[in-house]
This record gives structure tokens, sequence and C-alpha cells, in this order.
């Protein structure tokens, strides 16, 4: 340490003097004493910190109580809230994935107003279990036997081979151990759960007869994940479905299937008649009829509900799933609990009574609508589901719209808004490769760059609106801009963007 950094640490203030200054006080109504002392401390910390490390900070009162203030608004302040998302990415991970149907929303709203039978049975009076809100919906939808839920799907996997196959062998092939989201790695998973993990085939090419040579006594499961994230082409086979239900029920094991995307949807329903490129996605259905004992998916990507990890199958291995320590650290609360189960029930319908019940709701509110609001929800699916089916068509007077309302509102400001046509994608892990065609407004030639109206927008305090940058233009994909309202909020935002940037630095 030189005479300077000693002389630097000598200029920092002490802690009453920071708490003095008008700029802390005042946050003294909203903030407890020992926290604001707290933040204090903090920062002070940390300018010793920089300065040990050869930086030269600000020393001054003044400096510090800016700080603070930061500090403390940055707690007062919620940083999880609502935001518009224009990237065109319907699951997207960052910005929460699934938008929730109303009725989900509506059945949070209900439960969290007070007490609820999240663990009470009404008709015996005494306690129940959590797994009975959905157990019978999903079962009713799959065709499975049993199921239960737990947070996410990740943690579904990690249950499943905790409590099938711990101390033991599962045979997964090499080409399906995937990393999803975090670089959470399924060799990782199963490490975690106490099992032992047996590649089986090639990155490209595993058949049938590679799992019987890679069985032994010590086999618990065969497991099979879909690779929901990536595609491999080309020189490429693996073994199926119908081809591992024979080797497992030959050799007494049971098989797993980590579906992970969650289409409930069976061939004719909404979403594969309106996706091209869907058309090989297995639905959970589809696997629990094709012989899989157990099946797990999320609830927050195709599914359009809450984030979930969901299993269906055989009661006797899902008992066994209910049974294990992990199910209980794993388990999901009321609230999504709530938000799950009302979210299966929209698939309860059959599509065309969906869309009569959705005109019919649309013509008692404004009959002369009605037309338009049955266009609108042509089906009672979550609005995850409905974006993916969402045609150019549908898309484009939204976007007109929109570059309209933002060339009204920006008058003289400098910059070019434009319609494109783009693609859209589903996100979250879900459908590698499948492109949907949309409508987006590009906005260019602003003053500071994109990147800076991209920022701005993004850190709106009002209404973040987050969209994707594509060369010198910043893209609004309309796909992902949930309604009227929110076009209008997204409008309003880039009107206030571009009049900031604007003004002279």
């Amino acid at each position: 340490m030189n005479d300077e950094q000693r002389a630097l640490l000598r200029s920092l203030p002490k802690v009453e003097e920071v708490l003095r200054s008008p700029r802390v006080r005042a946050y003294s109504d909203r903030v407890a004493p020992h926290i604001m002392t707290g933040a204090v401390r903090a920062s002070i910390r940390a300018a010793r910190a920089a300065l040990l490390d050869g930086e030269t900070p600000d020393t001054s009162v003044d400096a510090f109580a800016a700080l603070v203030a930061c500090r403390l608004r940055t707690l007062l302040e919620p940083s999880l809230r609502r935001a518009v998302n224009a990237t065109g990415v319907i699951l997207h991970t960052n910005l929460g994935r699934s938008v929730l149907a109303p009725e989900a929303r509506a059945a949070v709203a209900e439960v969290m107003a007070g007490y609820s039978t999240v663990e009470y049975q009404t008709d015996s009076c005494s306690r129940g279990s959590r797994h009975d809100h959905i157990e019978q919906l999903l079962c009713a939808l799959t065709g499975a036997e049993a199921a239960m839920a737990v947070n996410n799907n990740a943690a579904a996997v990690l249950l499943a081979f905790a409590a099938l196959a711990q101390g033991r062998e599962v045979l997964v092939s090499r080409g399906e151990l995937v990393e999803i989201g975090g670089s959470f790695r399924i060799p990782d998973i199963m490490a975690q759960s106490g099992a032992r993990l047996v590649e089986v085939g090639t990155t490209n090419r595993t058949r049938a007869e590679d799992y019987v040579q890679a069985l032994t006594s010590e086999t618990a499961l065969i497991a099979k994940v879909h690779p929901s994230n990536f595609s491999i082409t080309g020189f490429t086979q693996c073994a199926s479905v119908i081809e591992l239900k024979v080797l497992a029920r030959a050799h007494g094991i049971p098989l797993f299937f980590d579906q992970g995307t969650g289409l409930l949807l069976s061939p004719g329903r909404p979403l594969r008649e309106a996706v091209a490129g869907i058309e090989d996605e297995p639905s959970v259905r589809e696997l629990v009829q094709a012989g899989c004992d157990l099946v797990s998916f999320s609830g927050d990507k195709l599914l359009g509900g809450p984030q979930a990890g969901l299993v269906v199958g055989r009661a006797d291995l899902i008992a066994r799933l209910k049974s294990h320590p992990l199910a209980r650290a794993l388990r999901l609360d009321k609230l999504t609990l709530a938000a799950l189960a009302a979210t299966l029930r929209l698939y309860l319908a059959a599509p065309e009574k969906a869309a009569e019940k959705a005109a019919e709701k649309a013509a008692e509110k404004a009959p002369e609508k009605a037309a338009e609001k049955a266009a609108e929800k042509a089906t009672l699916l979550p609005p995850a589901v409905r974006m993916l089916t969402r045609t150019p068509d549908e898309l484009k007077p939204a976007a007109e719209r929109l570059a309209r309302l933002i060339i009204e509102g920006a008058g003289e400001a400098q910059a070019l808004v434009s319609l494109v046509e783009e693609v859209s994608f589903a996100g979250g892990g879900t459908l590698p490769g499948l492109g949907l065609p949309s409508w987006a407004v590009a906005i260019q030639g602003v003053r500071g760059g994109v990147e800076a109206l991209f920022a701005r927008l993004a850190s709106s305090p009002e209404l973040p609106v987050v969209g994707r940058i594509n060369g010198d233009r910043l893209l609004l994909d309309v796909r992902t801009i949930l309604d009227d309202e929110e076009l209008e909020l997204t409008a309003q935002a880039v009107v206030a963007c571009l009049a900031a940037s604007e003004k002279p630095s």
C-alpha cells in the first residue's frame, strides 16, 4: 500500500456523516435505520476494496450519499415486474416463458386471497394431498393411471431417477445426453440422483440392439430423452418407443420418457393443424398410449401454464415417486397448483366447443365486435399456444397499427419506421428450427444508434419493452405482444424513448 492509497483510505467518510446527508435521510420514512446503516457500510467496504485494487473512487460524502441512495432505491423498487415481449420468441425463458391464461390468473387470485384447501379434503373433512388438485386432470388428458407435479421438469427427472434407480444403472442414448438451460446436463442430474449413467450407442445412431448389449442385472431404468432444444440431421437413427417398450417389458424394467415440452394436444387439435413442422413432436398422450411407463414434461412450455414438472404413468411407479423424500423438497406451492389446474381445465373442452364458447362470451360483451373477438379467441387454449397458431394475415394489422402509432407519436423524431416480414420462434428449448412467419415493426436511423434505443426501452421504469436487434434495426415482433392495450403501451414507450434520444446528452 502506497502513501496515496493510505491518504484515500483515511478520507473515507464516517458512517454517521453519510447517514446525515439529505439524500440518504430522504429514505428514513421508508427504510428502517439498521437497513440504511447497512447500506452505508456496504458502500464504504466496496470503496475500500476498490482503493486497495488501485482504483481512485470519489470519497466525498455526496458521492457516498448518491451510492447509498441508489442501493436503497434498488431495495425498494421491485426488479421482478411486468414487461412487454416484442422479441417474437414465445416461450422466452428470460421473460418468464408461458403467459398465464385469464382463467389461471383468476385461480391464483382466488387462492391467494385467504386460506385454501391445498391439503384439505372438504368431503371427508380430513387431511388431503396436494397432488389431488391436478392428478385426475392429468390422467384424463393423458390416459395415464396416475400423475404428480413438482417444481420443474429437471426436478421431475431428478425425482424419477432417485426414486427408481438410486445406486443402480440407467440406460440413455449418447445422442440424448442433452444440456438444458443454465448449463444443466442430464448426466449431472443423474449423478445428483445417485443413479449410474450407462451411455448407449453413438451420438448420431443408437439402435435397440445397443440397449440390449448394455443391459445388466444392475439396470433399473431405460430412459429416453426428447431432443426438444436441438436437432440432429443426416446419417441418424434412434430406437423407437415401441422397440424400447418391447425390450423393457421383456426384462421387467420401466421405460421412462423425458418429453420435456409438454405437448398435450392430440393430432387434429388446433396446434397441429395450424403449425407446420410440429407433426413430429410427440404428445404426452401418444407416449403413454405407446407404452411408456413414465413420462415427464414441463408445465410452462407447450402446455402454456406455470413453471412445473409433471410426471404421468403407472400408478405403482408414481406412488414410489410421491413417497420419496425428494418429493416434499420439490413440491409445488398452492399458487402454482391453482394456476396449473386452471390451465389443464382449458384442455378439457373439444376445440369446436371452445370456439363456440369464445364467440358466445365475445357476443355478450360486445355484440357488434363478436366476429372479430371470436377470431381473436379461436380456442380457449392458453396464450402461448394461441401465439403459436397466429397466422401472418392475423398479425399484419397489429404491426400496421403499431407502426402508425409510433409514427404519429414520434412526430419529428429522427427515425425510420417500417413494416418487415420476420420469423418468430417457439423458444424455451422447444421446437428447434421451427420458424413461424410473422410481422414486425423495424426502427432504424435513430440518434445514438439502435443499441441505445434497445437499452432505453428495456430499462423503461414504467414498462420495460424488450425487442431484438438485427443489424442496424430494432425489431418489434407483434406475435408476442399480447393485446391492443399492450400494443398501445409499446408504442408509447417507443415514442418516449425516441424523444429522449433526440435530446442532447
